[in-house]
């Protein structure tokens, strides 16, 4: 996969553990951060054009990722804008994507759905009702999706998780910006979700990312990294 300048500015968002896990093996959503973090994100939100997460998050979390602040959406509204980011999801055919959920009901914003070329068909018959769905390659091809982005005049794109996508965007190369919030606790579960899974990542001992910032928020402490040779 090769790199392309024709795309947005990528900003991966997670907060984790001390131990890495970004949800723990329960039934239950793990609380990871506070409400002055989540207005910190609310805001990071209303400053992008886009935000993306995958299949698997949907289907887990049932996000609506929309900006929550009035005076945000209505800042973005005077701008000419939706009042939140286009909503962005992968997917390679594997998950089913609900067209019920608020990922698709909630918010006027375009809703775009990437997938492999094997599963086009399928996905377009789930979803296409209320969704745009875009062919990627097959594999499904991120340089493939972030110039389409760019072609759609997406210049800042936030990305909210799952592992599976923080894994792709870094082992790819394509994250140039990294905010990473640390809840003071440890999960321990093996089976629990971690923030990355296995890969080969370029950003390792050798070309570390930059600490760019560090904020104590409450009890949780954001860590801003930017990426090397960004």
């Amino acid at each position: 996969m090769t790199s392309t300048p024709n795309r947005p500015h990528v900003l991966l968002s997670v907060a984790a553990s001390i131990d890495g896990y970004i949800d723990d093996a329960t039934e239950n959503r793990l609380l990871l951060s506070n409400d002055a973090d989540f207005d910190r994100v609310d805001a990071e939100r209303a400053g992008v054009d886009a935000i993306l997460v995958g299949a698997n998050t949907i289907a887990a979390d049932n996000p609506r990722l929309m900006v929550r602040s009035a005076d945000r959406r209505q800042t973005r509204l005077e701008a000419g804008k939706t009042e939140s980011p286009i909503k962005v999801t992968l997917t390679r055919g594997g998950t089913a994507l609900d067209p019920e959920a608020k990922f698709f009901t909630t918010g006027d914003q375009d809703k775009l759905v990437y997938t492999t070329t094997s599963a086009l068909a399928d996905v377009a018959k789930s979803v296409g009702e209320v969704a745009t769905v875009i062919d990627a390659g097959d594999p499904l091809d991120l340089d493939r999706v972030l110039a389409d982005l760019a072609d759609r005049g997406i210049k800042r794109l936030m990305v909210e998780g799952g592992s599976q996508m923080h894994t792709a965007f870094l082992t790819a190369g394509l994250a140039d910006e990294l905010h990473l919030v640390v809840a003071p606790f440890l999960v321990g579960h093996v089976s629990a979700p971690r923030f990355v899974g296995t890969g080969e990542f370029p950003q390792g001992s050798d070309n570390p990312f930059e600490l760019a910032g560090v904020e104590r928020i409450g009890e949780v402490v954001l860590l801003k990294y930017l990426a090397p040779n960004r």
